[in-house]
């Protein structure tokens, strides 16, 4: 395991894309939406030099850390995508970049402040408000989580990118 992590040093992210799994992925859609939710940056922030050794995280208990060979086997392990590299497969694909946005964006236009309110009782409203929190903060889950839809076919607007669309940064 240390040899792999070793070979990919400076390079740790999810750089692959295969082209062929797209390509059957929009084969399969004739007509709808893709969403993509993900950590994750347009290309020109994914290779900013501040991330010169990749984007690989390790999550243990509520704690982010960038070191695979410590709790081997009980910790999850992520690396950030690079959406322009995903927005040009699916485009190669036939398949149409309808919208980019962040989490929180996407989560507060598609109306989770309605869910939220329309909860059953006080003490429901409460623990989803402190989920919803989780999901749209910026600290939390709401920058750092992408959304991109990839369609075909769809001619209906996307309430989702409705606040915020950043197919520009792409």
């Amino acid at each position: 395991m240390r040899s792999f992590f070793d070979s990919m040093a400076g390079r740790l992210g999810k750089d692959y894309v295969p082209g062929k799994s797209w390509k059957s992925l929009a084969e399969a859609l004739q007509a709808g939406a893709i969403l993509l939710f993900d950590y994750g940056l347009p290309r020109r922030h994914y290779y900013h030099p501040q991330r010169a050794h990749g984007t690989l995280r390790c999550h243990f208990r509520q704690r982010v850390h960038d070191d695979p060979y410590v709790n081997v086997g009980v910790q999850d392990i992520s690396a950030w995508v690079d959406f322009t590299r995903i927005a040009q497969a699916a485009l190669e694909a036939q398949l149409s970049v309808s919208g980019f946005a962040t989490q929180a964006a996407f989560l507060l236009a598609s109306g989770l402040d309605e869910f939220v309110a329309a909860a059953a009782s006080d003490l429901e409203r409460a623990r989803l408000a402190g989920e919803a929190r989780r999901l749209v903060m910026p600290e939390e889950m709401g920058e750092a989580f992408k959304v991109m839809a990839l369609t075909r076919a769809l001619d209906a607007p996307l309430a989702g990118f409705a606040v915020q669309d950043l197919r520009h940064l792409l």
